[in-house]
């Protein structure tokens, strides 16, 4: 068995390529034949000029310098402070969330989880 050179694979690749974009434009000109004949369809109906379908199509939308009102910058996170510490290791927890490791192995032992609350200076 031959092997192919990197540019007859590049070759036979850019041609898969060229097809399948052909097909793709294919498609999406079927898709799109029967929208547009609808629109027409519509404009006929209703009295409706390209002109004013034109005036439509390029009137912008208000700008945000207008005056419109802003919506407000989200809120930073807060740093919420730990509640409790380990006495020997000294990692902490802020007391959300799952516990970790050394709380529950704790209160599995029989301690209290109240005994690594970490005291509040006042």
């Amino acid at each position: 068995m031959a092997r192919t050179s990197y540019a007859s694979q590049k070759t036979r690749l850019e041609k898969e390529k060229a097809k399948i974009e052909k097909q793709l434009q294919n498609l999406q000109a079927k898709q799109r034949k029967p929208v547009v004949t609808s629109i027409v369809r519509s404009m006929r109906d209703y009295g409706i000029t390209p002109e004013e379908i034109a005036a439509a199509f390029d009137h912008k939308a208000p700008s945000r310098t207008s005056g419109a009102p802003r919506k407000a910058a989200p809120a930073a996170k807060r740093v919420i402070p730990p509640k409790y510490r380990h006495p020997d290791t000294h990692a902490e927890w802020t007391g959300r969330g799952k516990p970790p490791r050394w709380i529950t192995e704790a209160e599995t032992a029989g301690t209290s989880r109240d005994t690594f609350l970490i005291e509040k200076a006042a």
